[in-house]
């Protein structure tokens, strides 16, 4: 009885801490919307808060270097490909609307269903049919808009698109290597975010450039730092939480970046919101509501 009574308030705590990672991701773009305005361009924003995180995380995991160390292979794999979604997101936030950004990346109900197809020999039922359905249609309407088709219209776009492709799979490596400590997987998460934006840096050349001089450098340094108190927390809540919960019960409620992320852009950004979007949206997290909901 008493196990059955911490087991229960264990899930309540998680659930309630990921809810609150979820709403911190909604309003991921407000920081990064800020280091733009600052001067910093593309994927700038991203490396100058991943690498505060990093510094500040170093000194705390040293201790645990050896066993981080043993599972280095699995943490190579997560860390690069939800890092990578992690740095394309933030980039696509620089690149497209916020709105376009979290949609787009929400179609991750899709990505998982053939991963889960290909390599874990999931059988396709008529509740995930469906939500590929609704995962695809609401693609179809916020994409299309007077287009004839539905095709991603510019970077962002695609980036944000591709986030939720690379999310998926690193959600695989996460879920392999859930033994090894959280901070080491945060580390992992922030170190791939880091690399992969200082790569697209290269590949981006002039798009993705420091603008200004070196003094802007000087100037948004002590807002990086605090950008710390943000991140860590943000990701925290977010893959703490992943650990004690079943994975249908994690994508339900990380759905509160969906909400508090469309209303934020829509109230602070003067984005435009209107019945596409809503009708779109709506039927993105109605896909990843059906596939909780096929257990």
């Amino acid at each position: 009885m008493t196990q059955g009574i911490t087991q229960n308030r264990d899930i309540r705590t998680a659930s309630i801490a990921l809810v609150c990672g979820g709403m911190l991701w909604g309003l991921y773009w407000i920081p990064v919307r800020f280091f733009l305005e600052m001067g910093l361009d593309g994927a700038w924003p991203g490396i100058a808060m991943y690498t505060t995180a990093l510094v500040v995380l170093i000194p705390i995991l040293w201790r645990s270097r050896q066993a981080l160390a043993q599972e280095w292979r699995g943490l190579v794999f997560s860390g690069v490909f939800t890092g990578a979604a992690f740095s394309l997101y933030s980039i696509s936030l620089a690149y497209t609307e916020v709105a376009r950004s979290i949609l787009l990346f929400y179609l991750t109900p899709i990505w998982g269903t053939v991963l889960g197809f290909v390599f874990l020999g999931e059988r396709l039922g008529p509740l995930r049919l469906l939500s590929l359905l609704c995962g695809v249609c609401g693609l179809f309407v916020v994409l299309g808009g007077e287009q004839s088709i539905p095709w991603p219209r510019n970077v962002g776009d695609w980036l944000a698109l591709i986030s939720g492709m690379t999310w998926a799979v690193g959600t695989l490596g996460l879920y392999r290597t859930k033994s090894v400590p959280v901070g080491g997987q945060i580390f992992a998460f922030l170190f791939g975010a880091l690399i992969l934006s200082i790569v697209s840096l290269f590949l981006g050349a002039g798009a993705l450039r420091l603008n200004g001089s070196n003094g802007v450098l000087m100037d948004v340094l002590p807002f990086a730092a605090l950008s710390v108190l943000y991140t860590l927390p943000m990701i925290y809540l977010t893959i703490w939480p992943s650990t004690k919960l079943t994975p249908a019960r994690v994508g339900l409620l990380l759905m509160s970046e969906v909400v508090v992320g469309l209303m934020s852009a829509a109230l602070l950004s003067g984005e435009p919101f209107g019945m596409r979007e809503f009708f779109g949206a709506t039927l993105i997290v109605s896909a990843a509501f059906l596939e909780i909901a096929r257990g």
